[in-house]
């Protein structure tokens, strides 16, 4: 079975109001066995236009990643991070080919 993924490009406007989100979205992730692949490191921009932050966050299915993020647990992690954050979001399917 594939893998999930989230991948977030992200600009954060007030950086001590969102170390509030991650410390609250700990709980949903770890429910959901979310792994955090990259985590805002450094980037280069090489093409077309991008946010300052870009996060990776693999998922054991699909499903989990989207129950994840449709989660109370996320949605009230999200209400924090919304007021102080840009962003945006997609969750796609992995591949499993050659």
């Amino acid at each position: 079975m594939a893998k999930g993924y989230w991948v977030a490009h992200v600009d954060v406007h007030d950086p001590q109001a969102y170390e509030a989100y991650r410390a609250a979205n700990a709980a949903a992730f770890a429910k959901y066995g979310a792994r955090f692949l990259v985590r805002g490191a450094p980037q280069t921009q090489v093409e077309g236009a991008c946010r300052a932050r870009t996060v990776v966050i693999e998922f054991p299915d699909l499903q989990a990643a989207h129950d994840c993020y449709n989660s109370p647990e996320y949605q009230a992690a999200k209400a924090l991070r919304d007021p102080v954050s840009t962003g945006d979001c997609l969750i796609v399917e992995g591949y499993e080919g050659v």
